[in-house]
């Protein structure tokens, strides 16, 4: 976990449980080190619409995100994938390690987090890296989400 975001934690006592594991870069990959860790089992996708607004999507890592049906919630013309230079400069990260946590560096992103997995008890997110995965609580997660500076809202996807 890199230093900012273990000090951002700690700063906002937002408590989890740290499961290191091998480097991960897909959900399938993921499925093996998943029976291991607790939580639901999530994935982030990093957007772009046509004015150049960022989006960081949570969802359930078994969910496919309907981009039109977003699209059209969002009133977009266009919803497309970032660039992976988009997302370094954007939230300071590297394909395969996208995750909720990188909102501490957000600059121009709007969160999105699943109706489905704002309701869970649990949930595993990767601390910015994909060689391990902290467990938090939905409180852990409420606190994380209203602690950011950023446009922010709980959606049905």
């Amino acid at each position: 976990m890199d230093k900012q975001l273990k000090s951002y934690l700690e700063k906002h006592n937002i408590k989890y449980e740290k499961y290191d594991h091998i480097p991960v870069f897909t959900v399938e990959q993921s499925r093996s080190i998943k029976l291991k860790i607790p939580g639901k089992h999530t994935k982030c996708l990093f957007l772009k619409d046509e004015n150049s607004q960022f989006y960081l999507v949570c969802l359930p890592a078994e969910k496919r995100l309907n981009i039109p049906a977003l699209r059209k919630n969002l009133k977009l013309k266009e919803l497309f994938f970032a660039s992976p230079e988009e997302l370094k400069k954007e939230l300071n990260l590297t394909p395969g390690s996208v995750s909720l946590f990188a909102m501490i560096y957000a600059k121009n992103v709007f969160l999105i987090i699943d109706k489905e997995l704002w309701q869970q008890e649990k949930l595993g997110f990767h601390p910015n890296i994909n060689n391990s995965t902290l467990v938090i609580s939905h409180d852990a997660l409420e606190k994380f989400v209203n602690s950011l500076h950023a446009k922010k809202e709980v959606l049905e996807l």
